[in-house]
């Protein structure tokens, strides 16, 4: 009776994953279609103006791959890049003006912002401090892009060419992030897939629809929308700033859109398991906003939708339950199915399809360990630097 009554359970979740699996593919914005690419663009008439503004903190070892690759950023109209060099201790301000003296291109101005204030992250304050010196160029766009983000010559170009034909406010690509050792092949391309999932790109970019995201890695800002949304002082101590940017633009009545690059890839390396967890686990929590039960919410739900298929399937085939394992089996293969799409974008072989739920294990356990990290005093750790919740810091405005 016993033995019944867990079996009955079993399937009964796994018919409630596969339940959650149907309303992901057909409810979800079509989150695993990976055809969100820059939208339609005509070249505008006159050329606008851009400042490209790069925060960047201990980046000597990836600026060789990535500057020279917005200096030499081919654009017709007027171009300058800033670099903001955040309290580096390897030379990264000095490397940005040699690659700058040996490549040539566009202008190149490094500047240093000093430490960020109580209540700043350093990446915003750094960006803020970019800001003020663009301003003197009266720019009519911003390019807020990361040390590790390389471009191909055209992308300032397209980018431009999309928002003003489309009339955004934020145009916003998802760097391609490496994928080489085996890690990376593992938990990159879920990475995308799982931030897809909560902020599917189709909704994103549809004028009343509450969904709002970025990529920070490239996000060209409209300094208009920028100066209304109070960008970035609104949001200065966002961990997760790329979001919180969309959101203070959108809440402003900006328009906004996101979606995969094909033109833009991060050039930092994750080698190792560790890498990637810290990658992950130190704005994890943060993006739970520091709450025990939706943490304890987030838990019990990557269990029953990625973790609870796998293990129909088992328990159905060891008990001799054929639908349990259907059942189970079915949601799995729905599962493979929707993940598809981006290993296919990530040149990945098919295989890692199924492994799914084994990588969204670790991400469960990543997500713990940022909670225990935070508690611990060490949540949102960053290149030397750990940030408090926001609650915890005073509001000057």
């Amino acid at each position: 009776m016993g033995q019944t009554a867990r079996v009955s359970a079993i399937a009964w979740t796994a018919a409630g994953s596969l339940a959650a699996w149907l309303w992901l593919l057909l409810g979800q914005g079509l989150f695993w279609r990976t055809d969100v690419r820059l939208p339609h663009r005509t070249e505008p008439d006159a050329w606008p103006s851009v400042c490209v503004v790069v925060p960047a903190r201990d980046e000597a070892s990836v600026l060789p791959a990535s500057l020279p690759s917005l200096l030499a950023q081919e654009y017709p109209g007027r171009a300058e890049v800033f670099l903001i060099d955040d309290g580096s201790s390897d030379g990264t301000g000095d490397l940005a003006r040699e690659l700058a003296r040996r490549h040539g291109g566009l202008p190149l101005t490094v500047g240093s912002p000093g430490e960020p204030p109580a209540g700043w992250t350093g990446k915003l304050w750094a960006v803020r401090h970019g800001i003020g010196l663009a301003r003197a160029r009266d720019p009519e766009y911003l390019l807020l892009t990361d040390a590790d983000i390389a471009h191909a010559p055209d992308s300032l170009r397209e980018l431009v060419a999309a928002a003003r034909t489309g009339g955004f406010d934020v145009v916003s690509l998802m760097a391609r992030l490496r994928v080489e050792s085996l890690w990376e092949r593992l938990v990159v391309p879920a990475f995308v897939y799982f931030f897809a999932q909560l902020y599917p790109f189709r909704r994103i970019g549809r004028k009343g629809a509450r969904t709002a995201a970025a990529a920070g890695g490239c996000v060209l800002l409209r300094t208009e929308a920028a100066e209304r949304a109070r960008i970035p002082d609104a949001i200065r101590h966002a961990v997760i700033d790329d979001v919180a940017l969309a959101r203070a633009v959108k809440g402003s009545g900006g328009h906004i859109w996101l979606g995969l690059a094909e033109r833009v890839d991060s050039v930092r390396p994750y080698p190792r398991l560790r890498d990637l967890w810290r990658m992950v686990s130190r704005s994890a929590y943060a993006q739970l906003r520091h709450n025990p039960l939706v943490l304890a919410g987030t838990v019990a739900g990557l269990a029953l939708v990625y973790l609870a298929p796998p293990a129909a399937v088992v328990v159905g085939a060891i008990g001799g339950d054929t639908a349990t394992a259907a059942l189970g089996g079915v949601a799995w293969l729905v599962m493979a199915g929707t993940y598809l799409p981006m290993l296919r974008y990530y040149r990945q072989p098919p295989w890692l399809a199924p492994l799914l739920p084994f990588t969204a294990f670790l991400y469960l356990l990543m997500t713990v360990d940022s909670a225990v990290q935070h508690y611990r005093g060490r949540g949102a750790a960053w290149k030397g630097r750990t940030y408090t919740r926001p609650d915890a810091v005073p509001d000057e405005g």
